[in-house]
């Protein structure tokens, strides 16, 4: 079983929308029992929006902890409002209290009470989703805004999504990963036989291509580049060009800029479903290729 992650480094190129086409393309040759999918950018999941899963089952995702006051036992000293330095606890006319939203749990507060009137509490961070989409298992999750502990989430997606591929025997894990650096992005590339860089030629893009290969040589996974929206920027995707040829890695497709994605994606559907015969459908479609024949080749 390979694993493929999608990877960008910022949000808007087009990330999640090469994920869908490769995720039917991988079906499509298949025939449905495949690949498993995870959609690992947990801040802001959007992948379901384009496969629409069915008979999901939902858990909780306990992440974190914040502190809490036990005002019986509190001693009103005020040592636990002097340490706190994200200014999370605050004094009331009952005594002192903890704000959930600025609390950060590390615990300094509970360490320096006297007379142990706070304690740490597990808090609820997100949910997390087992569904079933027209091209597989699809593993996806909603974090809670300000929560912390994403990578952890993703951590947990990435290991129940590689069970259900080992025992259904399946060929190919994609991840949809986080854009960014971040812990997310780690622990979406942790394990990963492959990572798919999708970049803009813009100058955002090119910088931001640069941050997230240093991520992925750091943790030794194997890149290669989409260039996407090519055309847009004659000038940008030279410079992209040029610096893999510098790196030795490989681009593995250019996808002209084509209004029918964003039109597909307004329809709920991948561009290889809604414009088979679209330029940049026949563009992934050659890039898809080329990414089997690596992820093949790897076994070698």
């Amino acid at each position: 079983m390979k694993q493929l992650v999608v990877l960008s480094g910022k949000g808007g190129t087009g990330k999640t929308s090469i994920a869908a086409a490769l995720s039917h393309l991988a079906n499509d040759n298949g025939g449905g029992k495949s690949i498993v999918l995870a959609d690992a950018d947990v801040d802001a999941a959007n992948l379901e929006l384009i496969l629409s899963p069915r008979d999901t089952k939902v858990e909780e995702f306990w992440g974190g902890q914040i502190a809490e006051i036990d005002q019986r036992l509190c001693a009103q000293c005020g040592e636990c409002l002097l340490v706190c330095r994200f200014e999370a606890i605050r004094e009331t006319k009952e005594g002192y209290a903890v704000d959930p939203i600025s609390c950060e749990g590390c615990a300094a507060c509970y360490y320096v009470c006297p007379s142990d009137a706070i304690s740490l509490k597990e808090q609820i961070a997100g949910t997390w989703s087992r569904s079933d989409s027209p091209l597989g298992p699809l593993f996806h999750a909603a974090l809670r805004p300000a929560q912390e502990n994403s990578g952890k989430l993703v951590a947990l997606l990435k290991q129940h999504a590689r069970l259900r591929a080992l025992d259904d025997d399946r060929d190919l894990l994609i991840v949809d990963g986080p854009p960014g650096i971040g812990c997310p992005v780690i622990s979406a590339v942790s394990g990963a036989d492959m990572a798919l860089i999708v970049v803009e030629p813009s100058k955002a893009g090119v910088h931001d291509m640069h941050r997230i290969m240093e991520t992925t040589d750091h943790f030794g996974v194997a890149s290669v580049v989409c260039i996407n929206k090519t055309d847009l920027s004659i000038e940008g995707s030279e410079e992209i060009e040029a610096y893999c040829r510098y790196k030795e890695i490989q681009i593995v497709g250019a996808i002209p800029f084509d209004s029918e994605i964003p039109r597909a994606m307004a329809q709920g559907q991948s561009v290889i479903t809604f414009r088979p015969d679209g330029p940049a459908s026949r563009a992934i479609r050659k890039m898809w290729r080329r990414i089997v024949d690596l992820l093949c080749g790897s076994d070698e």
